[in-house]
């Protein structure tokens, strides 16, 4: 007897992306798998910033001294422009899902406004992102750089940060940039520094209510205030090289290493921000020239929504370990 089964209806054919498995569609599961890899990718990140934080506890920058400036606001607000960020990019999350339902009911003129303003939100989020960079990048008071790479911080007898420009006093001294036409070949030197340590130093010396703040804590978990006696010593033995701003390679705020993990990670988030900012853009678009009309289904702005819910979610840790931790 011939027990040859015949081929008929779905049996042995590969899913072809209909409603299996898991009742989903072949592209909703493919943006799942990125999702779950991206996960992983940013979880890695994060706990290698976790292990450095916790090694270099003593000379990690504070936060709410780091991330003080608003826009056309002069003046210190701990976190207030970092908090605005956040709000804007939660609340374009809930415009994509505004959109996504939508266009379940398919409202075409609904799902074209809640697009927009998802990417409105997510433009202010990747603008304010560039400006707080900037900020970062030029810095604001200045400081000193020890031979082991600590830093020195300026305050006053209230505790305040005192900027070097405010203190140095400019001496009138020649000082010539090495380049590589006129010494070791292939050799040059980086820009100088505006000020020299030994001007530092003389501000130093002319301001007795100035003192050297160190990374060091104290038995109160704060960041140790040296006399006058000791920020004149310190800095005399110690000063190599006055700093501004952070960069790769140094730090006016603390360990250089918080400056390599937060232009990293911040920068690939933004980049997955600007990313969907693009695709959202894409998506709009066809929204309007009723693309997804014809096909009789919205499933690719649920699709990019994933990916946009994905990456506020990202920012909500990134958050929580930059700046609230």
């Amino acid at each position: 007897m011939d027990t040859t089964v015949a081929n008929t209806g779905t049996e042995g054919k590969s899913w072809g992306g209909g409603k299996e498995p898991l009742k989903s569609s072949y592209g909703k599961m493919m943006m799942w798998f990125f999702i779950v890899s991206d996960a992983l990718t940013f979880s890695g990140f994060l706990a290698a910033y976790g292990f450095s934080r916790f090694k270099f506890m003593g000379s990690w920058p504070i936060a709410d001294e780091v991330f003080t400036h608003v826009p056309f606001f002069h003046g210190n607000y701990p976190m207030i422009y970092v908090a605005f960020m956040t709000f804007v990019l939660i609340m374009s999350s809930v415009t994509m899902v505004l959109a996504v339902d939508a266009g379940h009911h398919m409202k075409k003129s609904k799902v074209t406004w809640y697009m927009f303003l998802t990417i409105i939100g997510g433009l202010i989020f990747v603008g304010s992102q560039a400006w707080e960079w900037g900020t970062f990048i030029k810095g604001e008071y200045g400081a000193v750089q020890t031979k082991g790479g600590n830093i020195l911080q300026f305050v006053d007898s209230d505790g305040k940060r005192v900027a070097v420009s405010e203190m140095a006093i400019s001496v009138e001294d020649e000082r010539v940039r090495h380049l590589r036409k006129n010494g070791l070949w292939f050799v040059e030197e980086g820009p100088l520094p505006v000020y020299t340590v030994q001007e530092v130093y003389n501000g130093l010396v002319a301001h007795p209510n100035v003192h050297i703040r160190t990374q060091d804590l104290n038995e109160e978990g704060e960041k140790t205030i040296l006399s006058r006696e000791e920020s004149l010593t310190k800095l005399k033995r110690e000063g190599t090289l006055v700093v501004h701003g952070a960069n790769l390679e140094v730090n006016e705020y603390g360990a250089s290493l918080f400056a390599d993990f937060f232009f990293f990670i911040t920068g690939f988030h933004g980049f997955h921000v600007f990313s969907g900012v693009v695709i959202n853009i894409i998506i709009f678009f066809n929204v309007i020239l009723g693309t997804y009309e014809r096909r009789g289904s919205y499933e690719m702005v649920e699709k990019v929504g994933l990916y946009w819910h994905f990456v506020d979610l990202v920012w909500v840790f990134v958050f929580t370990f930059f700046y609230l931790v």
